[in-house]
């Protein structure tokens, strides 16, 4: 593994572009926590407008993990 793998904590994507499944605990545990922060979203906020303000936000925060943390980064692949 290069280095850059191993600070990694996701895999890329196969086909397409993004992110695939965690392959770290610590991209585990972001999964988790975006979970937690959504199920939270919905069950604690009662305006529909601040549930979705708080699953967006959660959401670009996620995006934003998995694009710096992913091993060769982020670009298009076509199974080559």
């Amino acid at each position: 593994m290069t280095p850059e793998q191993d600070k990694a904590w996701f895999a890329p994507k196969r086909f397409g572009y993004r992110a695939g499944l965690p392959i770290a605990w610590q991209g585990w545990a972001v999964l988790a926590l975006y979970f937690i922060a959504i199920a939270l979203a919905l069950g604690l906020l009662s305006s529909v407008v601040a549930r979705l303000v708080a699953i967006l936000v959660a959401t670009v925060v996620l995006i934003g993990i998995c694009k710096k943390k992913t091993a060769g980064g982020w670009r298009w692949r076509d199974g080559t």
